[in-house]
Order: C-alpha cells, then sequence, then structure tokens
C-alpha cells in the first residue's frame, strides 16, 4: 500500500509531503510559481517501534508541524520578496539559511505553548474556577475547550489576510479530491470538486478535543497543578488516538456510519476554507504533481492520499 500524501496551505502557497519527499509550490510577487522541494528524514523508517499505534502518530504530528514550519519559513521569504533577477535557484539556496535549527524550535515551542495555555490549560482552569462538581467537570471542561476552539477559528475567519490562506487550504483539498477521483489534474477541472475533505486537519483538532473528554474521565478533579500538569502531559496520547482515529475513517470513507461521525469535522472546514482561484489552484496542483513525482506516483490510478491541514 502507498503511503499516503500530506498538505498543508502556506502563505500564497501549498506544501505536499510524501513518505520521502516535500514540495512547496508559491505564487510570487511577480506572479511566477516558485517551487521548493526537500527530502524527508522520518525517524518512523529507522526505527519500528516508532511505527506502532498511536506512537506513530505523535511522531507523526511532530514531523508535520516541523515540515509545516520549515514550509511557512519559505512561503513568507518569496511572498515578501521583490521580484529578483538572480532566478528561483539562487533564491532557493538563499532560503537554505532562512529558518536555523535555533529558530525552528524557537518558533515551535511558541506556537506549541500558546495552543497549549488556550486550548488546555484555559478551559480546566475555567472550570476549576466556576466550580464544576467531579462528575461533571471534564464534560464542561470538553464544552468550554471546544467552544473556545470554534470561537477563536470563527474570529480569525474574519480577518483579510487570513482569507487568502484559506483559500490556498481549499486549493490544497481540491486538488487531492480531483486526484482521488482520478481526475486530470488541471485547474478548470479541479474547480469542480469540494472544498471539504474528510482527512483535514480541521477535524483532526476537532477529535483531540473530543477525545480528551474521555481520557481526562479518568482523573476526575484533581488539585489544580495536577490539572494543568495532567493536560499538558497526557496531549501527545490523545494526538496519537486522534490519528489512529483519523486514520481509520479516512479508510472508510465510503461506511455511513463512520460519515456521521465525521460530520462536525467537515462542518467546521467551512471556517477553514474559501472557494479558490484558478491561479491559486494551479499551484495547489504545481505541489501535488512536484510529490507525486518525487515519490514515484504519478498514476492516476494510485489515489491513497491523505490531509494534515
Amino acid at each position: 500500500m502507498s503511503q499516503p500524501i500530506g498538505g498543508q496551505a502556506v502563505l500564497e502557497g501549498v506544501m505536499m509531503r510524501g513518505a520521502s519527499n516535500w514540495a512547496v509550490a508559491i505564487r510570487k510577487p511577480d506572479g511566477d510559481i516558485a517551487q521548493v522541494s526537500r527530502p524527508v528524514q522520518s525517524a518512523m523508517a529507522r526505527h519500528w517501534v516508532l511505527r506502532l499505534p498511536v506512537i506513530r502518530g505523535v511522531v507523526a504530528l511532530g514531523e508535520s508541524l516541523t515540515i509545516g514550519f520549515r514550509a511557512l519559513a519559505i512561503s513568507a521569504h518569496y511572498a515578501a520578496q521583490e521580484e529578483r533577477a538572480d532566478g528561483d535557484e539562487a533564491a532557493a539556496e538563499e532560503i537554505e539559511t532562512e529558518l536555523s535549527r535555533g529558530a525552528l524550535i524557537f518558533a515551535f515551542a511558541i506556537a506549541i505553548g500558546f495552543a497549549l495555555i488556550l486550548f488546555k490549560v484555559t478551559p480546566a482552569l475555567i472550570t476549576d474556577w466556576i466550580g464544576i462538581k467531579a462528575g461533571w467537570f471534564v464534560i464542561v471542561e470538553g464544552a468550554i475547550r471546544v467552544s473556545i476552539f470554534v470561537a477563536y477559528l470563527g474570529l480569525i475567519s474574519l480577518l483579510p489576510d487570513l482569507r487568502r490562506v484559506f483559500q490556498y487550504h481549499a486549493a490544497e483539498h481540491k486538488a487531492i479530491n480531483a486526484y482521488e477521483a482520478g481526475e486530470e489534474l488541471e485547474p478548470e477541472r479541479v474547480q469542480k470538486f469540494s472544498l471539504i475533505h474528510p482527512r483535514c486537519g480541521t477535524a483532526f483538532l476537532l477529535w483531540v478535543m473530543v477525545i480528551a473528554i474521555f481520557v481526562f474521565a479518568f482523573f476526575g478533579r484533581p488539585a489544580w497543578y495536577w490539572l494543568i500538569a495532567s493536560r499538558i502531559l497526557l496531549l501527545p496520547v490523545i494526538a496519537g488516538l486522534a490519528y489512529e482515529l483519523i486514520r481509520f475513517a479516512g479508510k472508510h470513507t465510503g461506511n455511513r456510519i463512520v460519515l456521521t461521525v465525521l460530520a462536525p469535522g467537515l462542518w467546521l472546514q467551512r471556517l477553514t476554507t474559501r472557494e479558490p482561484t484558478l491561479d491559486q489552484l494551479e499551484v495547489s496542483i504545481r505541489a501535488l504533481r512536484e510529490v507525486l513525482a518525487l515519490e514515484g506516483r504519478s498514476d492516476p490510478n494510485e489515489r491513497k492520499v491523505e490531509i494534515m491541514a
């Protein structure tokens, strides 16, 4: 079975990842499409224990976040630069020094720290502060957490600067849907496909929050310091379980029960996608074609594709 391909919207572009390579395509200010590809050195390929269920989800999430930050840095460089006379190759060489290991760790820590405080620690502390009894604690906490998450997505969806990122997010989905359907990867043909995909990263985040309710139910209502510690330390376990659920659902999208379970995640994607233009679809298709070629998977009959955006 072919390894899945993951994708992510970036600034004025799209990143696609395969088992051994990832590629990002960005629309430059001069209108041309820049393209950068890099090999993937996955720890899962070297250590069998990292491929075990749940553990592989934690590793895959960490690797996806790392590659995502690198792709964002590349896209930010291209989106901000003026028209260059030296060509894409020289720019790509310069990009190599744009994101050092230290800068990557710092950016990663800031993003993860913000998410933990907003979506994990804050709901727990609010629930503790309002004095909810132990029996209802995790349910109320989960409801507050999901409410904060949905409100956050709703607020950022109103920001004009993020509209184009959400359009590229939809362009990524449409390209993947077209590829899975065996359709020719041309903007006009891809445009007719849905901007919703059952294996979107937005659905993954929602399931992380839902599964957290069941995991935290085993701990009741501990003291505030254990409350905070449990919400942070158990996140890898919850993320690993959510990964397995999304992985299973991705293999059974034709099942009505599975689709019913996935429905909330599909609805939520309406907040993080916007109808893309043909130019944006062209960028998404370029990234997809590049990673398929690097993976030796240009055959349209190979349709095992997975999104993590």
